[in-house]
């Protein structure tokens, strides 16, 4: 990624931020960057692919951190729970995030995790897929996708709807998928 897209993704989330995804001018992306309209499209195309632009963006900051605590954790457990606990704190202070749970453009920006999640969906569970691969090799691959995809999808559930034990319940969930008829983690 080239400096003038990263800054250019950096200017639109504090925007969307700020205004939403219906408040978003692609003249004013320009304008915090110092650069003209026109080169804001010529990098995304339109607003609707900027949005979508940024909200990978952002989620790949998520998968870059939650990955890291993945790996430099020799118990896979505990390297999930480190990783889930990341992303959650991440979102108390990520403005962008905070306004997509709740802030005055929730509404308009919240479909980037729901109805039109997809992207931000496969990104987030393809770092989970490679986590459950490396530590529990004898997991069928079919149950890889739907475990991995369940871990994101329920964490996506404790951000939109929090509680006190939410690390705990996405560790408990994948906990409770990974064991086999035995009861044994697989």
């Amino acid at each position: 990624m080239t400096e003038l897209t990263r800054a250019l993704l950096d200017a639109a989330a504090e925007l969307l931020a700020a205004h939403g995804s219906r408040g978003l001018r692609m003249a004013e992306v320009a304008a915090k960057v110092g650069v003209s309209r026109q080169t804001v499209y010529n990098e995304f195309g339109n607003k609707e692919r900027l949005v979508q632009a940024v909200a990978l963006h952002k989620t790949a900051e998520f998968v870059d951190g939650i990955r890291a605590r993945l790996l430099d954790t020799p118990d896979p457990l505990e390297g999930l729970r480190l990783g889930i606990g990341f992303a959650f704190d991440l979102a108390e202070v990520d403005v962008l995030v905070k306004s997509i749970l709740g802030g005055t453009n929730a509404e308009d920006l919240l479909p980037l995790l729901t109805t039109r999640g997809r992207p931000v969906l496969t990104l987030a569970t393809s770092v989970f897929v490679q986590h459950i691969r490396r530590h529990w090799p004898a997991v069928p691959d079919a149950r890889v996708h739907l475990i991995a995809e369940t871990i994101v999808r329920v964490a996506l559930s404790h951000l939109l709807t929090p509680s006190s034990r939410r690390v705990e319940a996405v560790v408990g969930v994948t906990e409770a998928l990974l064991r086999g008829p035995d009861g044994v983690a697989g």
